[in-house]
């Protein structure tokens, strides 16, 4: 069986492209979608994947319109070929059932293995460089400013004789950040 799948980022967008060319390419059932690539939650996508089965394929318009990253788009298309199942995005000239779409989606996923190790290789240049400089990563040690005032504001609230979680709703923080607070005044009062 054909299955399509149609995704558009916003609920402003339209889904009528893609469905003309999923349906012209005769897609027995297509799932819809209309949420961001990027929110990891897509109720549709998990639909059509709790449906297939072995021999069938999936279509997309276009590979964007499938995975959040490239490396979602990797692992989709291996779930599907562990599946048995066949892939084809018709923007990109993809069909996994064909030795060049298969040849055509190894090479797409070679070049997001390379492109992860570069960046791998220029975080840990930049950190031993800014090391080398005396730099440390991370956070800066300490609060903002806004957050010092909240942290004497808590401070003296507790001198009040309110308790934490108390100080945490007047200042609207959570309490973990209440404690926190407190720890930091109590360290800067003895400096």
């Amino acid at each position: 069986m054909k299955i399509g799948y149609a995704r558009v980022s916003t609920q402003d967008q339209k889904l009528e492209l893609q469905l003309d060319a999923l349906t012209g390419q005769g897609c027995e059932l297509i799932f819809q979608e209309k949420k961001s690539g990027k929110n990891k939650e897509r109720p549709e996508l998990a639909k059509l994947l709790g449906q297939l089965r072995s021999g069938d394929t999936v279509v997309v318009w276009k590979l964007d319109r499938l995975g959040r990253s490239l490396r979602d788009l990797i692992d989709l298309v291996a779930e599907f070929q562990k599946r048995g199942v066949d892939f084809v995005s018709l923007q990109d000239g993809i069909n996994t059932a064909t030795s060049t779409g298969r040849f055509t989606f190894n090479i797409f996923a070679s070049l997001a293995e390379f492109e992860r190790e570069i960046i791998k290789e220029r975080t840990k240049a930049g950190l031993v460089a800014a090391k080398s400089r005396g730099r440390a990563g991370g956070r800066p040690a300490g609060l903002s400013p806004a957050a010092q005032e909240k942290a004497k504001s808590a401070k003296v609230l507790l001198a009040s004789g309110n308790k934490p979680e108390e100080i945490a709703k007047i200042l609207g923080i959570s309490r973990a950040t209440c404690y926190r607070y407190l720890d930091y005044t109590a360290t800067e009062s003895k400096s």
